[in-house]
C-alpha cells in the first residue's frame, strides 16, 4: 500500500519576500497601466494636484536600473525614520540594562494586582489622545518594547500587548483631532479652518477607542479561559522579552533617580513634539541622548552603554529596514508614472455612484491608495485636490471629505504590509503577519462599518463649515 504523503501546511513567506513580490508587481504594472499625470502647484511648500488637469502621457516602464535601485532609494527616502527606529531600540536596551524598565513594570504589576485588564484602557486612552493630537502614529515603536514584558508578566500574550499599542495609535491617527501632518494637510488643501470640526471627531474618537478596548479585553479573557485560543502560532519563547539574561539587581537610589530622569525626559519629548513639531530626525537624537544620560545616572559605564545600544539596534534592525523596503513600492509606481493614473481612475469611479454614499466610496478609495502612498501627508497632497473637486459637484461638505480621507488613510495602517511602522511593530513583538490578520480583521470590519455610519451622519447633517 502506497504511503500517503503528508500535506504540507502553507507558511507565510518572510516579510522581505512579500515586499519584494509587491515591488516586482509594481514594476510590472508600469508596462501595463497607462502612464499619466496631473498638473501640480506649490501650496505651503507642498506639491498639490490641480483637479481636471489629468492627461495620459508616453509610457515610462521601469527599467532594470530603476528596479535594482528601488530598495536603496526607498531606504534613502525614509532614512530618518529608519535611524529613528534604530535609536528607539538602542535607548530601550540601555534603559533595560539600568533596571529602570524592571522597576516600572514591577510597580505597575503591584498596582494592578488581580485587575490586570485595567491596564488596557489605562494605556489605550492616553496613547490614543496623544496620537490624535500629534499624529505621531510611530509612537507605538516607542512604547511596545517597554510594554511587552509588562503584559507577559501579567499573564497576557504578545498579541494582546501589540494590539493594545497598535489599536491605540491607529485610532488616534485615524480620528485625529489636531494632528498637523495628515489632518492639517488635508484641511489646508480643502481650505478649511485648521482643525475645525473637532467636536464631532472627538465623539467619533471616543466611540472607536471604546470599541478597540472592548475588542482587546475580550481576546484576553478568551485566552485566559482557554490558552489554546491564542492566535499566536510561532514557537518564540516569551523569555526573550522578560529575561534578557541580565543579573537580578536590587533597586538602588541610582536606579530610582534614573527612572525619574527617564520619565522627565519623556515629558520633554512630548514638549518637543507639541511645541516644535519634532519628527524622526530630532527624536532619534533625543533617544540617543536620553539613553546616554539615563545609562550614566543608572550606573552604567560608557562602554557598557555602547554595547547595550549595539544590542538594541540588532534587536530592532529587521523592523527598521522594513520601512525603507516598503517605500520602494511607491518608488516603482512613481518611476513608472502610473501613480496619478490610479488616483484619476479611482476618482472617476466615485463620481459614478449615488451622491449619498460618496463619502463611503471616498473612504474606500483612500484606503486603497494608502497601500500605494503610505505617507498620510503625501496621500493628502495627492488626493485631496481631487476629492475637493468631486465634493464641490455634490451636496457633500469638504469637512466630510476630510473625515473620509482620515478613515481610509488611517485604519488601513494596521494591516497593509506597506505600512512600515506597523510591520516594524510586528517584528519587535515577533508576531507573524498572518497571525495578526486573523486577530485584527473582525475589529477592522467593525471599525469600517462604524466609519461608514459616521460618514453618512456627517453627510445628512451637512457637517462642517463648508
Amino acid at each position: 500500500m502506497a504511503k500517503k504523503t503528508a500535506k504540507r501546511k502553507f507558511e507565510m513567506p518572510h516579510i522581505y519576500v512579500i515586499l519584494f513580490i509587491l515591488i516586482t508587481l509594481a514594476a510590472i504594472a508600469s508596462y501595463i497601466v497607462p502612464a499619466g499625470e496631473f498638473a501640480r502647484e506649490e501650496v505651503d511648500g507642498r506639491s498639490v494636484i490641480i483637479p481636471g488637469t489629468f492627461e495620459f502621457i508616453a509610457q515610462s516602464p521601469v527599467g532594470i536600473l530603476e528596479f535594482m535601485t528601488a530598495i536603496p532609494r526607498g531606504v534613502e527616502q525614509t532614512i530618518a525614520i529608519i535611524f529613528g527606529i534604530m535609536a528607539i531600540g538602542a535607548m530601550f536596551r540601555v534603559i533595560e540594562k539600568t533596571g529602570v524598565i524592571d522597576l516600572i513594570i514591577n510597580f505597575l504589576i503591584k498596582g494592578f494586582g488581580n485587575k490586570g485588564l485595567l491596564i488596557i484602557p489605562t494605556i489605550v486612552v492616553p496613547l490614543a489622545i496623544f496620537v490624535a493630537l500629534t499624529g505621531n502614529i510611530e509612537s507605538s515603536l516607542i512604547f511596545l518594547p517597554a510594554l511587552l514584558p509588562l503584559f507577559l508578566r501579567l499573564g497576557f500574550d504578545r498579541m494582546a500587548a501589540s494590539a493594545t499599542v497598535l489599536i491605540a495609535t491607529v485610532v488616534g491617527f485615524s480620528v485625529a483631532l489636531t494632528a498637523p501632518a495628515n489632518l492639517g494637510t488635508a484641511q489646508a488643501i480643502a481650505e478649511l479652518p485648521m482643525f475645525s470640526g473637532i467636536g464631532y471627531r472627538a465623539i467619533v474618537l471616543t466611540v472607536m477607542t471604546i470599541v478597540g478596548i472592548i475588542f482587546v479585553s475580550m481576546y484576553i479573557k478568551r485566552v485566559q479561559k482557554d490558552p489554546t485560543k491564542t492566535l499566536i502560532t510561532d514557537d518564540v519563547d516569551d523569555s526573550e522579552f522578560t529575561d534578557k539574561g541580565d543579573e537580578e539587581r536590587e533597586v538602588t537610589t541610582r536606579t530610582v533617580v534614573a527612572t525619574w530622569v527617564f520619565i522627565a525626559a519623556l515629558g520633554f519629548m512630548l514638549f518637543g513634539i507639541f511645541q516644535y513639531q519634532w519628527y524622526f530626525t530630532e527624536l532619534a537624537g533625543f533617544y540617543i541622548l536620553a539613553g546616554l544620560i539615563t545609562g550614566l545616572i543608572g550606573g552604567l559605564k560608557p562602554s557598557q552603554i555602547a554595547e547595550a545600544m549595539n544590542e538594541g539596534v540588532k534587536n530592532i534592525l529587521l523592523g527598521s529596514l522594513i520601512v525603507g523596503i516598503a517605500r520602494a513600492i511607491s518608488v516603482m509606481l512613481e518611476d513608472g508614472l502610473i501613480m496619478d493614473t490610479v488616483v484619476n481612475g479611482l476618482s472617476l469611479v466615485i463620481t459614478a455612484i449615488p451622491e449619498s454614499i460618496v463619502p463611503v466610496a471616498m473612504m474606500i478609495m483612500q484606503g486603497i491608495l494608502n497601500f500605494l502612498i503610505p505617507s498620510g501627508s503625501g496621500q493628502a497632497a495627492a488626493t485631496m485636490p481631487i476629492m475637493v473637486g468631486i465634493v464641490d459637484l455634490t451636496e457633500m461638505t469638504r469637512q466630510t471629505a476630510v473625515l473620509a480621507f482620515q478613515f481610509g488613510d488611517g485604519f488601513s495602517n494596521i494591516f497593509y504590509p506597506t505600512s512600515g511602522y506597523f510591520m516594524a511593530a510586528l517584528a519587535i513583538a515577533k508576531i507573524k503577519y498572518t497571525d495578526w490578520l486573523k486577530f485584527i480583521w473582525p475589529l477592522l470590519l467593525l471599525w469600517y462599518g462604524l466609519s461608514a455610519v459616521f460618514l453618512l451622519i456627517a453627510f445628512f447633517i451637512n457637517w462642517g463649515p463648508f
